[in-house]
């Protein structure tokens, strides 16, 4: 299988691009520049062991759509958790109309492994697939449920201003903020409102 970029044509949607790498890529490049091919024949444990050593530190901005996007207003992205990111991530392309950039970041503060596909379509927000990194993970308890759409995430100015607002509304702020590895540090905060809805918030610096 050829690198770089590949195209799908999908009836009715058009051209769907996946960002595609050789496995034996993985031996030529050094840990923290090792991406995840989205292949059939990519062994989990493989996966295991390349994307445990993705690290904050060892991604440049420019290696994850994450970290350099911004949206057009403030809707960053929709969360989907899933069992395995490799397992899963071209379908979801097919099915999004999505680019993959091929990165799979591992963040310990929230115990994951997480990933984002970006819209060909301006002003879409990205998709974040995400997968538990231990047994311990706190996602395993949505995932048994049977996993999918869970999260939506907007960017703030002020996360202490954003939650002062939320508890206001009758929200339960169920994780105070924390720097997430998928955002070069900037903080996160988690809400749930009495709506039933579960929302990220993104610190915009």
């Amino acid at each position: 299988m050829a690198n770089g970029l590949h195209h799908r044509n999908v009836p009715g949607r058009g051209s769907v691009g996946i960002i595609l790498k050789h496995p034996a890529e993985l031996t030529r490049e050094p840990v923290s520049r090792r991406r995840l091919a989205c292949q059939g024949n990519l062994s989990h444990d493989m996966s295991e062991r390349v994307s445990s050593k993705l690290h904050t530190s060892e991604l440049s901005a420019a290696e994850t759509s994450a970290r350099n996007w911004q949206p057009l207003g403030t809707f960053h992205h929709v969360g989907f958790i899933v069992p395995s990111i490799p397992a899963v991530v071209e379908s979801f392309a097919e099915s999004l109309q999505a680019e993959w950039d091929g990165n799979i970041i591992h963040d310990v503060n929230q115990d994951v492994r997480v990933t984002f596909l970006r819209s060909r379509f301006e002003g879409d927000p990205l998709f974040e697939l995400v997968e538990p990194a231990s047994e311990k993970s706190p996602v395993n308890s949505f995932l048994k449920r049977g996993g999918g759409l869970n999260h939506v995430c907007y960017v703030v100015e002020s996360l202490e201003t954003q939650l002062e607002l939320c508890r206001s509304q009758g929200a339960l702020v169920v994780r105070n903020p924390l720097p997430a590895a998928a955002f070069c540090g900037r903080r996160i905060a988690w809400v749930y409102t009495k709506h039933k809805l579960l929302i990220e918030y993104l610190e915009r610096k």
